[in-house]
């Protein structure tokens, strides 16, 4: 997996401060899409050990709430694969903070959906929201919290794998 960005202190994606990893690959090609240089597959560096160590380094200090993987889509099966492992790393260093996920695919797709693959119920699991649905231009508000458009929603996704209904987070 590539990555096209780290950035160390984002307030955008996410409630407070957060580091926020962006994967590249995504099949979806959103029109309007603020990042489809990361639609390629290939864009950027290689996310190598010595970049998973950095990005555990940027979340140690208190000040930082959480973690957001945007991309991209960090869905993508073949993006999937090497972010759980990773995901599940930083759970385990730093169980207080919170992970953010966004996904052009609804939560929806990703349970049953081209987007499944034999690790994704595990990686829903580590997570704690996702931001969810594709950019849609028409329904683009820039008044929305952490989200683009009007179809996208913010879900609470430990509630949401407990009971079984899609739960949303109020922000």
């Amino acid at each position: 997996m590539n990555y096209g960005a780290i950035k160390e202190t984002d307030i955008a994606n996410g409630v407070g401060i957060r580091v926020s990893l962006f994967v590249s690959g995504c099949t979806h090609h959103c029109p309007g899409c603020f990042n489809a240089d990361t639609w390629d597959f290939s864009y950027g560096e290689p996310f190598t050990e010595e970049i998973e160590a950095k990005i555990l380094s940027l979340l140690e200090p208190d000040y930082i709430n959480g973690l957001s993987l945007l991309g991209g889509e960090p869905m993508e099966p073949v993006n999937q694969r090497v972010l759980v492992p990773f995901v599940r790393n930083v759970k385990k260093k730093y169980p207080q903070k919170d992970i953010w996920c966004y996904s052009g695919y609804t939560f929806e797709e990703i349970k049953n959906g081209r987007a499944h693959c034999e690790v994704t119920d595990e990686f829903l699991s580590l997570i704690d929201v996702l931001v969810d649905g594709r950019f849609v231009e028409a329904k683009k508000n820039i008044r929305l919290k952490f989200r683009g458009s009007e179809n996208q929603r913010l879900i609470d996704v430990k509630k949401t794998l407990k009971t079984g209904e899609i739960t949303e987070l109020i922000v």
